[in-house]
């Protein structure tokens, strides 16, 4: 079993990659005011912060899976 999970996180493309480096880098690249309106939530919108993103992105799977795609959106241009 634990081989097969080796397995599956050699095909995650998120592998290693910490959900604050994601933010840091999509804040660089788009800004807060362009996330807001590629993930419409209020965390990106209303004093925005890596802090406050992390705490509601780590509770809100939904959320965070938008992120994840954002993010690896980014990677790929």
């Amino acid at each position: 079993m634990q081989e097969n999970n080796k397995q599956e996180q050699t095909n995650n493309p998120l592998h290693g990659i910490k959900l604050a480096d994601m933010l840091e880098h999509l804040v660089a690249a788009y800004g807060w005011k362009e996330m807001s309106l590629q993930v419409n939530i209020n965390c990106f919108k209303s004093n925005p912060t890596i802090k406050s993103s992390l705490n509601f992105l780590r509770k809100t799977p939904w959320a965070r899976e938008k992120v994840e795609h954002l993010y690896l959106n980014s990677i790929k241009k």
